[in-house]
C-alpha cells in the first residue's frame, strides 16, 4: 500500500528544496509502500540493524528460505542453528524470539496504535527486548506510514545527507535536524528518498 500522501509529498518537497527536486524526478516511478504485516516489519527491522540494506536483504531472504511463513509462532519454533546458518547472531535471534513472545502473548497493543502519536508508539515498541528507538522508527515509516518519522541515527541518512547537503564531509545530528526542518511535515518521505540515492535496492522492512 502507497501512502495516500505521497503525491503531495512529492510536490512539497520538491518546491521547498532542491536536492529533493532532484530526488523526486529521478525516482518519480517509486514509491514508499508498506507490506501490511506489523510483525514482518519489525522482524525485518531487527535483522536489519546495524547492517547494509544489501546484507540484511539477504539474510532476510535466507530466513524467509527456511521459515517459509514467518509468523511469531514459527519464528519461536524454529531451531536456532538453522536462524544462525541464515546469517542471524544469537543476540538477534533472542530478540526475534522476544517479539514473537510479545505477538504471541498480545503484549503489544495493534489495535491502539494508530490512536497514538509517533512518540507513544515509540514508547511501547521499545519494551520489547533489542528494539530501539532506529527500529521503531522503521515501523513508524514502513507500516505505520506516518509521514514525518526522522531517524537521525540511521547511518544511511547520515550519510546521504553528508553527500546531498555538506559537501561529503561530517555532520552533527544537530545540523542534520536544521536541514530536515524544510521537509516538514514530510521528513519520512524525504528520508526514503535519499536512501533510494544511495542504493538502487529500495529499502523495505
Amino acid at each position: 500500500m502507497t501512502p495516500s500522501y505521497w503525491k503531495q509529498a512529492t510536490q512539497e518537497l520538491a518546491t521547498n528544496d532542491n536536492v529533493m527536486r532532484q530526488l523526486t524526478q529521478r525516482f518519480d516511478n517509486a514509491a514508499l509502500n508498506s507490506r501490511g504485516d506489523a510483525f514482518t516489519t519489525l522482524a525485518r527491522a531487527i535483522v536489519g540493524q546495524q547492517i547494509s540494506v544489501k546484507a540484511a536483504e539477504k539474510v532476510w531472504q535466507k530466513v524467509v528460505a527456511a521459515v517459509p511463513e514467518t509468523t511469531p509462532h514459527t519464528i519461536l519454533n524454529s531451531d536456532e542453528n538453522m536462524l544462525r546458518a541464515c546469517g542471524l547472531s544469537f543476540r538477534k535471534i533472542s530478540y526475534l524470539q522476544d517479539l514473537s513472545q510479545h505477538f504471541i502473548n498480545d503484549i503489544l497493543n495493534e489495535t491502539s496504535w494508530n490512536e497514538m502519536n509517533d512518540e507513544s508508539v515509540i514508547a511501547q515498541l521499545t519494551r520489547v527486548k533489542g528494539i530501539g528507538r532506529w527500529s521503531a522508527e522503521m515501523f513508524l515509516i514502513f507500516h505505520m506510514l506516518r509521514p514525518d518519522i526522522l531517524p537521525l541515527d540511521d547511518i544511511g541518512l547520515q550519510r546521504a545527507i553528508r553527500i546531498h547537503y555538506n559537501a561529503n564531509q561530517p555532520i552533527d545530528k544537530s545540523a542534520m535536524h536544521a536541514i530536515a526542518a524544510t521537509w516538514q511535515p514530510w521528513r519520512s518521505v524525504a528520508t526514503w528518498y535519499l536512501w533510494r540515492s544511495l542504493d538502487p535496492l529500495p529499502v523495505e522492512y
